[in-house]
């Protein structure tokens, strides 16, 4: 079942890389009960199939960076990107694509999040196995206000801008 618009995101963690100790924190991957985190907070989530790859690279990522402060500006707390990738390569992309201290770059290493969320890819054929889909969503104090997710081969409905047009 796929996650719906006036749904509570499902209890699940995330993996996250620290590269300096706080906040509870310790350095290295560190896990996040999305439960918790979610509490009294507006969040942006978008999900994609995979670090490095070309439109997750190209567009998707970098759209959320550069748009960071409108969205601040509408009120968002934080930005999450959410792909199927070990928290150590999402710390790697997110450093080169200069995400810190904008996008939180949240591993879902074996996809057990995104299959929670019921958006999953079937990108084995590919040999990525199963994958995050390509998606955005708005989510209030755990609750999902809004969710844009893409069809096979797009890219509109997850991007900053269809985002920003929706909050």
């Amino acid at each position: 079942m796929t996650i719906q618009i006036g749904d509570t995101l499902p209890a699940g963690t995330l993996m996250e890389y620290k590269e300096v100790e706080g906040e509870g924190c310790s350095i290295g991957p560190n896990s996040f009960k999305v439960e918790e985190m979610t509490k009294g907070k507006k969040i942006v989530i978008f999900g994609l199939p995979g670090a490095y790859t070309p439109t997750c690279s190209a567009k998707h990522l970098p759209g959320y960076i550069e748009h960071f402060d409108q969205l601040k500006a509408k009120g968002v707390d934080e930005v999450w990107c959410l792909s199927v990738n070990d928290a150590f390569v999402m710390h790697a992309w997110g450093k080169e694509q200069h995400a810190d201290g904008k996008v939180r770059m949240m591993a879902d290493g074996s996809a057990a999040y995104s299959a929670k969320l019921g958006l999953t890819l079937d990108l084995t054929h590919a040999g990525m196995g199963i994958r995050s889909d390509r998606y955005a969503m708005i989510v209030e104090n755990g609750v999902v206000k809004w969710l844009g997710r893409e069809a096979p081969g797009k890219f509109s409905a997850s991007s900053v801008e269809s985002v920003l047009a929706n909050l």
